[in-house]
């Protein structure tokens, strides 16, 4: 007898339906084609002694499982529950009625239990896409698959509470999620906040600007002046998730099998800080398996580099692409993936390997060029696309000892959200373009006019620094960024002043 059931592939963050054919016939042996890999082939074992557990046989004939279409690579264990189900049915011993109604995923494991899967919530919304009637998955991830509608989620503990749904025993309640109320019961709920930082005041003006507009930022300072404990708060000036952006970073995050149990939805801004030992694959994704990086892992939130010189110079070099696109493309011989990678680059180094250059108190201790062949580990395109160089200082102890109360975050996202209220005017006829560091070069001449004083502020800084084009159009989006705090339609002398403050590794001088 042949039987047909319904699994999902996922590629990038999409997924692909996977018909499970089974047929139980006259003879012996166990075949599986159609391009699985060791993970599937090995479901043999796991799915006889499930069946064995549940109560029911394992067929003593010949059985041919095929997974379709045959010339894509099936990889994982998540076919296990499909096959399973396909073979009790293929051979008489559980009704085949409604099987072609619903997407079946899961692990099995020996005693019949159901263990987690990857890309829940993509295999999800393809099952609706597809007008499937429902989606029978592990528990763990049933809260993840019903944030998508019109399509029921049923999630199982064990082999044999699938076997009694298929044979119409007994039907749970299909778990349901409420998206919205989801979305907005976690959305503001961060640990840390900017009043935790004492002075820093110049500091935290600079990150305001970064926020404001998307801009990438590294801060340059000795040990102790605080610029891990800036990086951190970050996220919680940023404006709140939409819940488009919501549900991208929950995608992401779904397929690379990170997202928490507890949570059916990412609420909050992605903060990522991988250590400075991580491989250019870590960063980027890619692996024999294709999985999202940490640049992916970080969309529509922060990717966090600290100590920057310390990452090794081919792992730096491959950001230099995605950081442009917004996108990264992981290529093999018979496919490619694409993963989205819209984020913010907050990077934090030392001015030197002492750390002391620079500092107003402590000498610096390292040997003529030393510290030029310290910021030369960093490339010039790579800082090219940084927009704002922002030099910390040391606290000194009054600050640090002072009672006065500084500014919450809160307070500060509301300027954040404003300025980013005219951005998303400014952009509202040009898809998934929100904030002004998403503009290219043409709408850089286009919306960011100077004028005769302005001019020859920028012409000046120019020459004087000796600065690239693209820095040039750095400058003007930080410009447009800081107008907008200010609520101006046209970019002030002195909203181009402090933009090229924020340059400071341009400078020929800075190294010395």
């Amino acid at each position: 007898m042949l039987v047909k059931t319904y699994g999902s592939a996922v590629y990038g963050v999409d997924a692909l339906t996977i018909t499970i054919e089974v047929s139980v016939d006259s003879g012996a042996k166990y075949y599986m084609v159609g391009l699985p890999d060791n993970a599937v082939k090995e479901s043999l074992f796991r799915v006889e002694s499930a069946i064995r557990i549940a109560g029911y046989r394992m067929p003593r004939q010949k059985i041919v499982v095929n997974l379709a279409p045959a010339d894509i690579r099936k990889e994982g264990s998540a076919y296990d529950l499909p096959i399973a189900i396909g073979i009790l049915a293929a051979s008489g011993q559980i009704a085949a009625d409604e099987l072609d109604k619903y997407i079946v995923m899961g692990e099995l494991s020996l005693d019949g239990g159901l263990q987690s899967i990857k890309g829940a919530l993509p295999i999800a919304i393809q099952a609706r896409k597809e007008a499937f009637k429902g989606f029978i998955l592990p528990k763990t991830n049933s809260r993840e698959a019903a944030i998508v509608n019109d399509v029921e989620v049923y999630g199982m503990e064990t082999l044999a509470e699938v076997i009694t749904f298929f044979n119409q025993v007994e039907k749970p309640q299909p778990v349901e999620v409420n998206t919205r109320e989801e979305f907005f019961r976690q959305v503001n709920d961060y640990e840390q906040d900017f009043s935790d930082v004492k002075g820093q005041e110049n500091i935290k003006r600079a990150l305001e600007i970064a926020a404001a507009g998307g801009h990438n930022v590294i801060l340059i300072g000795p040990p102790g002046a605080g610029k891990t404990m800036l990086a951190k708060r970050l996220p919680t000036i940023l404006p709140p998730l939409n819940l488009q952006e919501a549900l991208e970073s929950t995608k992401i995050y779904s397929v690379a099998g990170k997202l928490p149990v507890s949570n059916a939805l990412m609420t909050e801004r992605p903060y990522r800080a991988p250590h400075h030992t991580i491989s250019d694959v870590a960063l980027v994704g890619g692996g024999i398996n294709p999985q999202p990086g940490e640049i992916s892992l970080a969309h529509n939130g922060v990717l966090f580099l600290d100590e920057l010189p310390e990452f090794k110079r081919t792992v730096l070099e491959v950001m230099r692409q995605p950081l442009e696109d917004r996108r990264v493309s992981i290529s093999r011989a018979k496919f490619s993936v694409e993963y989205p990678s819209s984020f913010m680059l907050v990077a934090s180094m030392n001015p030197c390997p002492c750390g002391f250059y620079n500092h107003p108190e402590k000498e610096c201790l390292c040997g003529p060029g030393v510290v030029q062949k310290y910021l030369s580990k960093i490339s010039g395109p790579l800082l090219d696309r940084i927009d704002l160089h922002v030099e910390v200082t040391p606290v000194n102890f009054s600050e640090l000892s002072s009672a006065r109360q500084a500014e919450k975050s809160s307070l500060i996202r509301q300027r954040v959200m404003k300025a980013r209220e005219i951005q998303d005017q400014r952009f509202e006829q040009l898809e998934g373009m929100h904030a002004n560091a998403q503009m290219s070069s043409n709408m850089v001449r286009q919306i960011c006019e100077i004028d005769e004083v302005g001019k020859s502020l920028i012409k000046q800084a120019m020459e004087k620094l000796g600065l690239s084009a693209r820095a040039y159009d750095r400058i003007l989006k930080v410009a447009r960024t800081i107008a907008d705090l200010d609520a101006s339609e046209a970019i002030g002398a002195e909203h181009l002043a402090e933009a090229i403050h924020y340059r400071s590794l341009d400078r020929e001088s800075w190294a010395g």
